[in-house]
């Protein structure tokens, strides 16, 4: 056999073998293929519902946004719902939800939204009970554009688009919480 080949065929070999591997160690706790780097001695979750401090909010957006974000970890882990003392622990309070002109123009001679923006900050308290190295407190924010001509409560009955506003904000919680990014 030439060298070549002979490199070729171990090539091919050490990828069969990597191929076998990585399966195992998506499992325990190293890395994961959704991204998570969770603690194998970590089984459980706890998520308190939201409280809505924020003025302008709809009624529904607490309950949504703790529904939604229970959703999105079952979705992309193991852990276990319980209603307390999960080993990892969410908790927090939506504080704002603004809606503001986002691009001033000339409308007559006259200054006038070109587009609102409504803008939703949610504050968390995590807490990891197997490891308090990585509790925070941080504050989650996201915001969409929308055309002036819609008012506040046009967008409030838009819930395609307050629900992407909140999905972001639940993304960056995961990401924070669990991927460790």
């Amino acid at each position: 056999m030439t060298s070549n080949r002979l490199k070729t065929t171990r090539r091919r070999a050490l990828g069969l073998v990597a191929l076998a591997v990585l399966p195992l160690c998506s499992g325990c706790g190293i890395y994961s293929f959704n991204g998570t780097n969770i603690d194998p001695a970590v089984k459980t979750i706890s998520i308190q519902t939201f409280q809505n401090t924020a003025p302008n909010a709809p009624a529904y957006l607490a309950q949504r946004f703790t529904e939604d974000i229970k959703d999105y970890f079952q979705r992309n882990t193991t852990l276990k719902l319980v209603p307390r003392d999960g080993d990892l622990q969410f908790e927090g309070t939506i504080v704002a939800y603004d809606f503001a002109p986002a691009q001033i123009q000339q409308t007559g001679g006259l200054p006038a939204a070109g587009k609102n923006r409504l803008t939703i900050q949610v504050q968390l308290r995590f807490t990891n009970t197997k490891n308090n190295k990585q509790d925070f407190e941080q504050t989650f924010q996201s915001q969409k554009d929308f055309a002036s001509t819609q008012d506040i409560a046009t967008v409030n009955n838009d819930l395609a688009s307050v629900r992407e506003i909140t999905r972001n904000i639940i993304s960056d919680m995961f990401n924070k919480s669990v991927a460790n990014w």
